[in-house]
Protein backbone atom coordinates (compact mmCIF):
# COMPACT_ATOMS: atom_id res chain seq x y z
CA UNK A 1 0.00 0.00 0.00
CA UNK A 2 1.04 3.21 -1.21
CA UNK A 3 0.31 6.28 1.58
CA UNK A 4 0.90 10.00 0.27
CA UNK A 5 1.37 12.80 3.02
CA UNK A 6 0.58 16.46 2.01
CA UNK A 7 2.33 18.51 4.66
CA UNK A 8 4.72 16.64 6.60
CA UNK A 9 4.42 18.62 9.79
CA UNK A 10 3.49 17.64 13.13
CA UNK A 11 0.17 15.83 12.28
CA UNK A 12 1.34 14.54 9.39
CA UNK A 13 4.38 13.33 10.19
CA UNK A 14 3.20 11.91 13.98
CA UNK A 15 0.41 10.06 11.42
CA UNK A 16 2.79 8.73 9.21
CA UNK A 17 5.41 7.37 12.13
CA UNK A 18 2.36 5.88 14.06
CA UNK A 19 1.53 3.52 10.79
CA UNK A 20 4.39 2.61 10.45
CA UNK A 21 4.61 0.77 13.52
CA UNK A 22 1.75 -0.85 12.60
CA UNK A 23 2.50 -1.34 8.85
CA UNK A 24 6.04 -1.75 8.40
CA UNK A 25 5.47 -2.64 4.76
CA UNK A 26 3.80 0.31 4.07
CA UNK A 27 5.67 2.71 1.42
CA UNK A 28 4.82 6.30 2.66
CA UNK A 29 5.87 9.44 0.19
CA UNK A 30 5.71 12.69 1.49
CA UNK A 31 4.98 16.02 -0.47
CA UNK A 32 5.95 19.71 1.08
CA UNK A 33 6.26 23.31 -0.38
CA UNK A 34 9.30 23.32 1.81
CA UNK A 35 12.81 21.37 0.83
CA UNK A 36 14.29 21.38 3.88
CA UNK A 37 11.23 19.71 5.86
CA UNK A 38 11.41 16.93 3.11
CA UNK A 39 14.91 16.32 3.48
CA UNK A 40 14.55 16.37 7.17
CA UNK A 41 10.98 14.10 6.91
CA UNK A 42 12.91 11.28 5.08
CA UNK A 43 16.38 11.81 7.51
CA UNK A 44 13.84 11.47 10.41
CA UNK A 45 12.12 8.03 8.66
CA UNK A 46 8.94 9.86 8.72
CA UNK A 47 8.71 9.10 4.70
CA UNK A 48 10.78 7.24 2.24
CA UNK A 49 10.80 9.64 -0.64
CA UNK A 50 9.48 13.16 -1.08
CA UNK A 51 8.42 13.73 -4.62
CA UNK A 52 6.35 16.41 -6.58
CA UNK A 53 2.09 16.38 -5.77
CA UNK A 54 1.31 15.36 -9.54
CA UNK A 55 3.70 12.24 -9.66
CA UNK A 56 3.16 11.23 -5.86
CA UNK A 57 -0.99 10.79 -6.25
CA UNK A 58 -1.78 8.90 -9.09
CA UNK A 59 0.40 6.20 -7.51
CA UNK A 60 -1.17 6.37 -3.82
CA UNK A 61 -3.97 4.25 -2.21
CA UNK A 62 -4.41 6.66 0.19
CA UNK A 63 -3.42 10.28 0.50
CA UNK A 64 -3.53 12.52 3.83
CA UNK A 65 -4.06 16.30 3.60
CA UNK A 66 -2.30 17.30 6.44
CA UNK A 67 -1.73 20.90 5.75
CA UNK A 68 -3.29 24.14 6.85
CA UNK A 69 -6.82 24.48 6.40
CA UNK A 70 -6.91 26.85 4.24
CA UNK A 71 -4.40 24.80 2.11
CA UNK A 72 -6.94 21.64 2.38
CA UNK A 73 -9.79 24.16 0.68
CA UNK A 74 -7.17 24.81 -2.42
CA UNK A 75 -5.32 21.65 -2.99
CA UNK A 76 -8.28 18.99 -2.30
CA UNK A 77 -10.08 19.54 -5.77
CA UNK A 78 -6.76 18.85 -7.50
CA UNK A 79 -6.06 16.17 -5.37
CA UNK A 80 -9.29 14.39 -6.00
CA UNK A 81 -8.56 15.33 -9.89
CA UNK A 82 -5.27 13.22 -9.80
CA UNK A 83 -6.52 10.02 -7.62
CA UNK A 84 -7.00 6.80 -9.24
CA UNK A 85 -10.34 5.53 -8.99
CA UNK A 86 -9.98 3.16 -5.85
CA UNK A 87 -7.80 5.60 -4.20
CA UNK A 88 -9.01 7.26 -0.82
CA UNK A 89 -7.85 10.97 0.13
CA UNK A 90 -8.85 11.87 4.11
CA UNK A 91 -8.21 15.11 6.02
CA UNK A 92 -7.13 15.82 8.90
CA UNK A 93 -8.09 19.54 9.16
CA UNK A 94 -9.44 21.35 12.49
CA UNK A 95 -12.35 22.35 10.24
CA UNK A 96 -14.97 20.36 8.61
CA UNK A 97 -17.74 22.65 7.29
CA UNK A 98 -15.96 24.41 4.05
CA UNK A 99 -13.76 21.38 3.39
CA UNK A 100 -16.96 19.40 3.56
CA UNK A 101 -18.80 21.62 1.11
CA UNK A 102 -16.12 21.96 -1.50
CA UNK A 103 -15.64 18.02 -1.77
CA UNK A 104 -19.11 18.10 -2.10
CA UNK A 105 -18.97 19.85 -5.25
CA UNK A 106 -16.06 17.06 -6.69
CA UNK A 107 -17.34 14.59 -8.73
CA UNK A 108 -15.15 12.13 -6.61
CA UNK A 109 -16.29 13.27 -3.69
CA UNK A 110 -17.10 9.27 -2.90
CA UNK A 111 -13.52 8.72 -2.69
CA UNK A 112 -13.02 11.29 0.56
CA UNK A 113 -13.15 11.06 3.99
CA UNK A 114 -13.58 14.06 6.33
CA UNK A 115 -11.58 13.84 9.52
CA UNK A 116 -10.09 15.25 12.14
CA UNK A 117 -7.73 13.77 14.72
CA UNK A 118 -8.12 15.39 18.47
CA UNK A 119 -4.54 16.21 19.10
CA UNK A 120 -1.60 18.57 18.96
CA UNK A 121 1.02 20.61 20.27
CA UNK A 122 2.11 24.14 20.29
CA UNK A 123 5.02 22.90 17.75
CA UNK A 124 5.06 22.50 14.33
CA UNK A 125 7.18 20.83 11.30
CA UNK A 126 9.04 16.87 10.81
CA UNK A 127 11.15 18.08 13.91
CA UNK A 128 7.85 18.19 15.92
CA UNK A 129 6.20 14.84 15.04
CA UNK A 130 6.19 11.94 17.10
CA UNK A 131 4.88 8.63 16.91
CA UNK A 132 3.00 8.97 20.43
CA UNK A 133 0.94 11.75 19.88
CA UNK A 134 -1.99 9.98 18.21
CA UNK A 135 -2.36 6.76 20.07
CA UNK A 136 -5.41 6.77 22.57
CA UNK A 137 -6.60 10.13 21.63
CA UNK A 138 -10.16 11.11 19.64
CA UNK A 139 -10.50 11.56 15.98
CA UNK A 140 -13.87 12.70 14.58
CA UNK A 141 -14.84 11.93 11.18
CA UNK A 142 -17.57 13.58 9.85
CA UNK A 143 -20.74 13.34 6.51
CA UNK A 144 -19.56 9.06 6.73
CA UNK A 145 -22.71 8.25 4.45
CA UNK A 146 -21.05 10.49 1.41
CA UNK A 147 -18.08 8.25 1.41
CA UNK A 148 -17.99 5.10 -0.57
CA UNK A 149 -17.90 2.18 2.17
CA UNK A 150 -14.53 0.91 1.30
CA UNK A 151 -12.95 4.36 2.14
CA UNK A 152 -14.51 5.14 5.57
CA UNK A 153 -13.40 1.40 6.30
CA UNK A 154 -9.95 2.09 5.38
CA UNK A 155 -9.80 5.46 7.02
CA UNK A 156 -11.47 4.21 10.23
CA UNK A 157 -9.46 0.88 10.25
CA UNK A 158 -6.13 3.03 10.30
CA UNK A 159 -7.62 4.90 12.82
CA UNK A 160 -8.16 2.28 15.38
CA UNK A 161 -5.25 0.80 14.54
CA UNK A 162 -3.08 3.26 15.74
CA UNK A 163 -4.80 3.30 18.67
CA UNK A 164 -7.69 5.83 18.38
CA UNK A 165 -10.86 6.18 19.29
CA UNK A 166 -13.85 7.04 16.90
CA UNK A 167 -16.13 9.69 16.95
CA UNK A 168 -19.09 10.71 14.08
CA UNK A 169 -20.45 14.15 13.77
CA UNK A 170 -21.88 16.40 11.60
CA UNK A 171 -19.51 19.25 10.06
CA UNK A 172 -21.68 21.73 11.33
CA UNK A 173 -21.66 20.18 14.74
CA UNK A 174 -18.03 19.56 14.04
CA UNK A 175 -17.24 23.36 13.98
CA UNK A 176 -19.91 24.81 16.58
CA UNK A 177 -18.20 22.07 19.06
CA UNK A 178 -14.53 23.04 18.04
CA UNK A 179 -15.19 26.59 18.75
CA UNK A 180 -15.80 26.18 22.10
CA UNK A 181 -13.47 23.18 23.35
CA UNK A 182 -10.34 24.61 20.75
CA UNK A 183 -10.28 27.05 19.02
CA UNK A 184 -11.69 29.51 21.86
CA UNK A 185 -8.58 28.44 23.99
CA UNK A 186 -6.02 29.05 21.31
CA UNK A 187 -7.51 32.64 21.11
CA UNK A 188 -7.40 33.64 24.70
CA UNK A 189 -4.03 32.12 25.04
CA UNK A 190 -2.72 34.52 21.97
CA UNK A 191 -4.67 37.07 23.63
CA UNK A 192 -3.18 37.00 27.21
CA UNK A 193 0.55 36.23 25.67
CA UNK A 194 -0.19 39.52 23.72
CA UNK A 195 -1.56 41.30 27.10
CA UNK A 196 1.45 40.40 28.81
CA UNK A 197 3.82 41.32 25.92
CA UNK A 198 2.32 45.02 25.81
CA UNK A 199 1.71 45.59 29.15
CA UNK A 200 5.16 43.97 30.81
CA UNK A 201 7.62 45.44 28.63
CA UNK A 202 10.60 44.29 30.58
CA UNK A 203 10.76 41.01 28.98
CA UNK A 204 13.16 40.04 32.31
CA UNK A 205 10.30 40.45 34.87
CA UNK A 206 7.86 38.07 32.27
CA UNK A 207 10.92 35.81 32.77
CA UNK A 208 11.68 35.76 35.80
CA UNK A 209 7.79 36.18 37.39
CA UNK A 210 5.58 33.80 35.12
CA UNK A 211 4.62 30.74 36.86
CA UNK A 212 4.04 26.90 35.66
CA UNK A 213 0.62 28.32 35.87
CA UNK A 214 1.31 30.94 33.44
CA UNK A 215 3.76 28.63 31.15
CA UNK A 216 0.29 26.00 30.63
CA UNK A 217 -1.95 28.74 30.26
CA UNK A 218 0.11 30.58 27.40
CA UNK A 219 1.58 27.71 25.91
CA UNK A 220 -0.86 27.89 23.27
CA UNK A 221 0.35 30.89 22.25
CA UNK A 222 3.46 29.32 21.19
CA UNK A 223 0.98 28.01 17.96
CA UNK A 224 1.78 28.40 14.32
CA UNK A 225 -0.61 31.45 13.39
CA UNK A 226 -0.03 30.60 9.76
CA UNK A 227 -2.38 27.34 10.50
CA UNK A 228 -4.33 28.88 13.63
CA UNK A 229 -5.54 32.31 11.70
CA UNK A 230 -7.38 29.82 8.75
CA UNK A 231 -8.90 27.87 11.32
CA UNK A 232 -10.44 31.25 12.64
CA UNK A 233 -11.41 32.68 9.86
CA UNK A 234 -13.25 29.36 8.71
CA UNK A 235 -15.19 28.69 11.87
CA UNK A 236 -15.35 32.85 12.35
CA UNK A 237 -19.41 32.43 13.21
CA UNK A 238 -18.95 30.16 15.63
CA UNK A 239 -16.01 31.28 17.07
CA UNK A 240 -17.31 34.64 17.29
CA UNK A 241 -20.07 33.81 19.24
CA UNK A 242 -18.23 31.83 21.61
CA UNK A 243 -15.91 34.55 22.09
CA UNK A 244 -18.89 36.83 22.79
CA UNK A 245 -20.07 34.26 25.60
CA UNK A 246 -16.61 34.26 27.10
CA UNK A 247 -16.28 38.15 26.98
CA UNK A 248 -19.68 37.96 28.69
CA UNK A 249 -18.36 35.89 31.40
CA UNK A 250 -15.09 38.04 31.99
CA UNK A 251 -17.22 41.46 31.81
CA UNK A 252 -19.14 39.38 34.58
CA UNK A 253 -16.25 38.24 36.81
CA UNK A 254 -14.43 41.78 36.39
CA UNK A 255 -17.71 42.87 38.03
CA UNK A 256 -17.28 40.62 40.96
CA UNK A 257 -13.64 41.80 41.18
CA UNK A 258 -14.73 45.41 41.01
CA UNK A 259 -17.42 44.87 43.63
CA UNK A 260 -15.02 42.76 45.97
CA UNK A 261 -17.43 40.41 45.71
CA UNK A 262 -16.07 37.74 47.10
CA UNK A 263 -19.22 35.06 47.40
CA UNK A 264 -20.09 35.59 43.90
CA UNK A 265 -16.00 35.28 43.30
CA UNK A 266 -15.90 31.77 44.91
CA UNK A 267 -19.36 30.48 43.47
CA UNK A 268 -18.01 31.16 40.20
CA UNK A 269 -14.93 29.26 40.41
CA UNK A 270 -16.67 26.53 42.26
CA UNK A 271 -18.81 26.48 39.50
CA UNK A 272 -15.78 26.49 36.74
CA UNK A 273 -14.60 23.90 38.81
CA UNK A 274 -16.73 21.42 37.73
CA UNK A 275 -14.38 21.24 34.55
CA UNK A 276 -11.87 18.94 36.67
CA UNK A 277 -14.97 16.36 37.17
CA UNK A 278 -16.16 15.99 32.82
CA UNK A 279 -12.41 15.83 32.13
CA UNK A 280 -11.33 13.32 35.05
CA UNK A 281 -14.12 11.20 33.98
CA UNK A 282 -13.01 11.52 30.11
CA UNK A 283 -9.08 10.62 31.09
CA UNK A 284 -10.51 7.29 32.77
CA UNK A 285 -12.50 5.99 29.67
Amino acid sequence: MVTTVIGIGLLGGSYALSLRDKYPKMHFIGVDASDVHGRLAVAKGIVDEVLPMGIAIPNSDLVVLAVPVNYIVELLPRVLDLISDTATVVDLGSTKQLICEVADAHPKRHRFVAAHPMAGTENSGPSAAFRELLPEKNVILCDCEKSDADSVALVEALFKDIGMKIHYMTPAEHDLHLAYVSHLSHVTSFALGYTVLEKERDEQNIFDMASTGFSSTVRLAKSSPAMWAPIFDQNRENLSRALGDYIEFLQQYKTFIDDRDIKASVDFMQRANEIRRILSGIDRK
